[in-house]
């Protein structure tokens, strides 16, 4: 399982349920990433889109409060019944995708994580936890620096020496 996130320089991620840059690079990067995968969320991660719709060409895998239901994605109610549906993947093909709650729950179990650093405070009021000072997390990939909407980031690759088992 991996996880996709943009996060700011003080690992911020998240702002009023939004997104901190407009970065129309990164968004290629994660279309890129997970077209034709699965991506798993939380619920609030959901509605944050346009129009609360599910992402286009991929397998949208919701854990939402009981009493959530939805045509347009699979719902699943526990962590449990979550990690049953996620099991049904090809493990590479899994892409945690938020919110916060869910990123701090799930990324102990993924084996890759495709961070976008933007060089900048986005003045976040949520947080990732810094995978540089987690002992089992490595950067593998740094990608020169680039620029766009007058942002400058990196797009960085980090695996997980020891992930849990779900």
């Amino acid at each position: 399982m991996n996880l996709i996130v943009c996060v700011d320089e003080k690992w911020g991620i998240g702002k009023n349920n939004g997104l901190l840059f407009s970065l129309p690079a990164d968004m290629r990067f994660f279309k890129e990433k997970t077209n034709g995968k699965a991506v798993v969320m939380g619920y609030n991660t959901l509605l944050s889109f346009p129009r609360s719709e599910p992402l286009k060409n991929r397998k949208n895998i919701v854990l939402a409060p009981e009493g959530v239901y939805r045509d347009d994605c699979i719902v699943c109610h526990t962590l449990d019944e979550t990690f049953a549906r996620i099991k049904e993947e090809n493990d590479d093909d899994v892409f945690i995708i938020g919110g916060a709650m869910f990123y701090k729950t799930m990324y102990p179990y993924c084996k890759k994580a495709f961070i976008t650093r933007v060089f900048a405070d986005g003045d976040a009021t949520v947080f990732f936890d810094d995978l540089d000072s987690l002992p089992n997390w490595n950067k593998k990939y740094i990608s020169d620096i680039l620029e766009d909407n007058g942002y400058k980031f990196r797009f960085c690759e980090y695996t997980n020496d020891s992930p849990l088992k779900y």
